[in-house]
């Protein structure tokens, strides 16, 4: 019989989709019976007090969850997300039920002893609930107790030879897609780029020192299945530089119905006969595209590699040779200042390993952000403070047309003195003899 009474949710329960109330019933159960009879480090009844909780804050139409902070771990200064209820009597069970990250393997691949032996530690020292992923790509462990995190911190590094994942103001643990090793797409080795970094800038993750948390993703391809370019303050996407590689055979086998449009995706119901004209051309951002003669053109130069044509029909459009990156700065959350995307900082860069330019990109970006960031404000609200022509000094970037968002509504342009010859002081005579009144 369940410890609290939960009727609104199990309304939750009622619907066609998986519940996850009956996660939880279910995950309750088997911490009661503990079938491979661990000697459990939290209390039993972790999950029906969750859930008790969580009924509260449902009929009450508030959280109970009280703020949440940083919790110290000794040797790591990114600490563990701390979760406590407000009301710990009746809940003793989450009255600490602090959130623990755990560094992910760089594309997301696993081994099932590698996943079992974390579980194990986890139903060990913890609730036994998980998630997968965060949005910074870690794994997420929900629930346990602060005498528990030393211990849980010392047998990860020690026996699992793993981390725990970035929190507070430092580098938060790098995420990629897949990259080359599955996708046919990756214009960059997005895995071997983000572990490389990881490596690199451990310190960064393990040593708070930033004016609040920086995130770098990387995407091997603009399909960006990461969303770096909205969720990260450094965002690596994979680009081309030379022509889309068009098969004009293929592209006519396509229009002809022979080979089915997007990989086949849309095969569940009859959409009609493709149309490239409706559902390729028209649809390009630029217009760069044209369908002539039963042949396909792109001016390479107006195209913007938003990938739709590529997905439309893989077979036929593939990414180009000259392949490398751009780099993107300053998305977050809407936290102090909105929600924001991220600005393209560098058009094209090489990606080869060791991404010597790269990181060149990143440590003058840090040395300005550290000096001039205030507490609590992200890269990009720095940014939007200061204006980005200030990435562009401090990076060394020379101003280009990539960099405009959109045409200016007034014709001036501000110079610096040292960019005007002969500075600001000038002969008004001289002056006068080219420009009379």
């Amino acid at each position: 019989m369940a410890k609290h009474p939960t009727p609104l949710l199990d309304q939750l329960e009622s619907g066609p989709w998986p519940s996850f109330v009956s996660d939880l019933k279910h995950a309750a159960e088997v911490r009661h019976k503990n079938p491979k009879g661990i000697e459990l480090q939290i209390p039993e009844d972790v999950i029906d007090d969750l859930l008790g909780l969580l009924e509260m804050s449902y009929t009450d139409g508030t959280t109970h969850w009280k703020h949440g902070g940083i919790v110290g771990v000794f040797g790591y200064g990114g600490g563990v997300i701390g979760r406590y209820c407000d009301q710990p009597e009746r809940f003793p069970g989450v009255a600490h039920f602090h959130t623990v990250r755990v560094a992910q393997p760089s594309g997301l691949f696993y081994k099932a002893d590698y996943m079992e032996e974390l579980c194990d530690l986890w139903d060990f020292r913890g609730s036994g609930l998980t998630n997968m992923h965060g949005s910074t790509g870690d794994i997420i462990w929900l629930g346990t107790t602060t005498p528990q995190l030393e211990e849980i911190f010392y047998e990860l590094t020690h026996k699992h030879n793993q981390d725990l994942g970035g929190s507070g103001s430092n580098l938060r643990t790098p995420a990629c897609c897949i990259g080359m090793s599955r996708c046919e797409f990756a214009c960059i080795d997005a895995q071997h780029m983000c572990h490389t970094l990881t490596n690199e800038y451990q310190d960064m993750l393990h040593r708070p020192q930033f004016p609040y948390k920086f995130k770098f993703k990387f995407d091997g391809c603009p399909n960006g299945c990461v969303a770096s370019i909205a969720r990260s303050d450094f965002s690596v996407i994979g680009t081309w530089k030379d022509d889309i590689k068009i098969d004009q055979a293929a592209v006519k086998a396509y229009v002809g119905g022979e080979i089915p449009s997007n990989g086949g995706a849309h095969a569940g119901r009859d959409w009609g006969k493709f149309d490239i004209q409706k559902e390729v051309i028209d649809l390009c951002p630029t217009k760069c595209m044209s369908y002539e003669g039963g042949k396909l053109s792109i001016d390479t130069k107006n195209c913007y590699r938003c990938m739709h044509c590529i997905n439309v029909m893989p077979k036929a459009l593939r990414v180009g040779d000259e392949r490398g990156a751009s780099i993107l700065v300053g998305a977050k959350a809407p936290i102090l200042d909105g929600a924001q995307m991220s600005s393209l900082l560098v058009p094209f860069i090489p990606a080869e390993d060791p991404y010597d330019e790269i990181k060149e990109v990143i440590e003058n970006i840090w040395d300005w952000w550290m000096e001039e960031g205030k507490n609590r404000e992200r890269l990009g609200e720095t940014l939007k403070r200061l204006g980005f022509q200030k990435v562009l000094e401090v990076t060394g970037i020379p101003p280009m047309a990539q960099h405009v968002k959109e045409p200016r509504t007034n014709p001036y342009i501000f110079w610096k003195e040292d960019e005007v010859p002969g500075g600001w002081s000038r002969d008004i005579n001289e002056y006068r003899k080219l420009h009379q009144r």
